[in-house]
């Protein structure tokens, strides 16, 4: 009588190799980049950037780069004409359907128009509304000339500076901000805290711009 079949395995011990550090941290981490990935350009978002956004109606050849529920928000909450005047509106749309939006030049003014008037001091402007729009205007070639976007006003008008603001002196205004606003070195006040929340994202949004 024959004996009974018996299963013999060929291998007994598996070995498997164990995962250097970085590729167990990369495990870890679901939110990694992979390579040629980008990050999102918004505060606090480690999420892989999928979608391009326009930096401002003036920089509209420069984008942010956002992962999708970003970009939604910030899609929301984007309007071309914010802050501007209603005048300045209407000029912008009459200028896109007369010009396409290409730069025009103006001829030089004659010496009886309003214009030439205006520089001799002849025209002056008690309610300050032609200052604010020249003063809007200086704000806005300043950030033009910075390169800065919608997030990186924003930010720093979170931390009550203007557009020329440099790298020190937002860190100033950064540190001082923290100061008055948290709680443990403002005596326990907790007023401020929404504010707090506010300045510290700005301050990322900055670094991750590289104005700090």
């Amino acid at each position: 009588m024959k004996t009974a079949f018996q299963y013999r395995p060929k291998f007994v011990d598996i070995r498997v190799r164990p995962p250097k550090p970085e590729e167990a941290a990369q495990a870890e981490d679901v939110h990694a980049l992979k390579p040629g990935e980008r990050p999102c350009d918004h505060a606090d978002c480690r999420l892989a950037a999928t979608a391009r956004a326009p930096k401002s109606r003036d920089l509209m050849g420069e984008h942010y780069w956002f992962c999708q529920a970003h970009a939604a928000e910030y899609n929301r909450n984007w309007n071309f004409f914010a802050g501007m005047t209603e005048g300045e509106i209407r000029a912008r749309q009459t200028d896109d359907q007369t010009t396409g939006g290409r730069p025009t030049w103006a001829f030089r003014a004659g010496a009886g128009t309003r214009e030439a008037a205006a520089a001799r001091g002849g025209f002056t402007d008690p309610l300050g509304i032609f200052h604010a729009a020249q003063a809007r205007h200086t704000q806005d070639k300043a950030a033009y000339d910075r390169r800065l976007g919608k997030l990186e006003r924003g930010a720093l008008a979170d931390l009550d500076l203007d557009v020329n603001a440099d790298a020190p002196t937002i860190r100033a205004r950064y540190t001082e901000l923290l100061k008055r606003c948290h709680p443990d070195t403002n005596g326990g006040d907790r007023s401020a805290e929404h504010k707090l929340q506010r300045v510290v994202k700005a301050y990322k949004t900055l670094q991750k711009a590289k104005l700090v």
